[in-house]
This record gives C-alpha cells, structure tokens and sequence, in this order.
C-alpha cells in the first residue's frame, strides 16, 4: 500500500462524462469541501464576456496553459486548496486534467493525495453526455473533446496514474457505493 496515513485529498479524474461530478456532489452533499478545477476555466471564460459553450472553454484552457504552463489551473487552484486545509480534514479536488498538474499536486501534498479514477464505457459516455442538461454535447463534441483532451491537455496520465479506480458501467448508486466503500476503508470524513 501506498498511504502509510489518511490521505486528506481526493481527486478526482476521467474522461467527460465518467461521473466525476457525480461523485464531487455526492462528496459535497455530505459536507466534503470541493473544489473544481473547471471553474477556473469557466470563471475566465464569464470574465472575458464569452458565452459559456464548449468551444470557448477549451480555447480557454488551452491558452490559459499555452502561456502559463501545463500546470496552470493547479499552480492557480493551490491558494484555495491550501487554505481549505488549514480548517477542513478533508477535500476534493474534481477534475484534475494533466500529468504536469498531478506532478505539481503529489509534489506539493506528498503523501496526502489519492487519485481516484472514475471510468465509464465510452459509448456510455457518450450517451450520458448528449442527455445532459448541463452542457450537453452531441457525439461528434464528445469524440472531438476526447481527442483533444488526450492529445493536448495530457489528460491520460493522472487516470494511468491513479490510485484506484471506480467504474461506472451501471447505476449511479452503485459508483456511488464504490465511493462510498473507499472513504470508509481511509476512514475519510468531512469533519
């Protein structure tokens, strides 16, 4: 085993349409502090006046890491993480993207970080992500976000990399279980 103590962050990867957001509310609902790393991105992308639509966000993303870094929205997301901790035994992370990001992260809390993939069938996905009401993408986006997500976002190397993995072929209540299995064997709580 890898922990030799309770690790005090979760974070959480996968492909859109997995179930991250799934298990980042269920984790919130039950007073788990969560922070989303997309918000920076879509948080930039209000604050440039664009609509809020696919395209935008990943124009977004990849300038933000085009002229900041590959580990951009972490280097950003630290203040808040590192504050979080100071009152909170615990915090979620949703979405952490690319292998310069997770560095950055295992570097900076040695020790104190899972990664927890969540994977999904891709025509599961891809199913799950044109019926969304959030943000629905038809197939042809998903596949284009998939490749792109891959290929310049290095987003393939946190989930190769990830402590454990919860699959999401079924129900949500049953990753939810999976979920809920991996906090009770840490003994993670949000209080």
């Amino acid at each position: 085993m890898l922990f030799n103590k309770k690790p005090r962050i979760l974070a959480l990867v996968g492909m859109p349409g997995a179930g991250k957001t799934l298990c980042a509310k269920y984790l919130e609902e039950r007073g788990f502090f969560q922070y989303r790393f997309g918000a920076i991105v879509t948080g930039e992308v209000v604050r440039r006046g664009l609509a809020l639509i696919p395209e935008h966000e990943r124009q977004v993303r990849e300038e933000i890491r085009a002229s900041e870094g590959m580990d951009a929205i972490a280097r950003r997301a630290l203040p808040y993480l590192q504050e979080a901790l100071e009152t909170r035994p615990t915090i979620v992370i949703d979405g952490l993207y690319s292998f310069a990001e997770y560095k950055l992260l295992q570097q900076t809390f040695d020790g104190d970080m899972i990664v927890v993939a969540v994977t999904c069938a891709r025509s599961l996905r891809y199913e799950r992500l044109t019926s969304r009401t959030d943000r629905p993408l038809t197939i042809e986006e998903a596949i284009k976000r998939d490749i792109q997500e891959i290929e310049t976002l290095e987003k393939g190397g946190p989930i190769a990399m990830a402590d454990f993995t919860l699959s999401n072929n079924s129900t949500p209540d049953a990753l939810l279980l999976q979920l809920q299995d991996l906090l009770d064997h840490f003994g993670m709580r949000p209080d």
